[in-house]
């Protein structure tokens, strides 16, 4: 019983979820680092307000020796959608209707070199970090194909918080 329970449980941790442990402040309010978290792609399709954990490799890279692992970022748009940004204002705009954000830590004022407005492409979505001022992230062409990140990159939709114990539940 107790093998059978084990194998059971390393089956599903390797092909149903997954731990991933949150590195930088991109993600503040909503994640802090060294939080865990459970993520899974089991028959999952991006979706607006997602938040995912994407994989870092020689099509979706940033190369500096402290970004050599996966990045967790929330989508914002997804293929065939028109994202524009009005960095005075710190205003983010899907197919012209501005996005109501309550889970941003900042405005969305910093602006790194992606010119807007953007199509997203197909199989490709658009992600921000929550923690605007302080995340690289698809306003740059660093990340992904030219800020795009392709969805086969990504490596699962973050669904539960396992840790810390004062902050145990799902994600939103």
């Amino acid at each position: 019983v107790v093998v059978s329970a084990m194998l059971a449980v390393v089956i599903i941790f390797t092909f149903v979820f997954r731990v991933a442990t949150i590195v930088g402040d991109s993600m503040k309010d909503t994640f802090y680092e060294n939080e865990k978290i459970i993520i899974t792609d089991w028959f999952y399709t991006p979706k607006v307000g997602d938040v995912v954990v994407v994989s870092r490799n020689v099509s979706n890279d940033y190369h500096t020796d402290e970004s050599e692992g996966p990045i967790i970022k929330r989508i914002i748009a997804t293929e065939g959608q028109t994202v524009d940004i009005d960095f005075n204002k710190g205003i983010v705009y899907v197919d012209g209707v501005a996005l109501d954000e309550p889970y941003t830590r900042t405005p969305t004022n910093l602006h790194y070199d992606i010119q807007f407005p953007v199509r997203v492409p197909d199989n490709h979505v658009f992600c921000l970090g929550d923690n605007r001022n302080e995340s690289l992230d698809s306003r740059s062409s660093r990340i992904g194909n030219n800020g795009m990140i392709d969805e086969r990159y990504i490596l699962g939709k973050a669904v539960f918080r396992v840790f810390p114990f004062d902050r145990f539940g799902g994600v939103y």
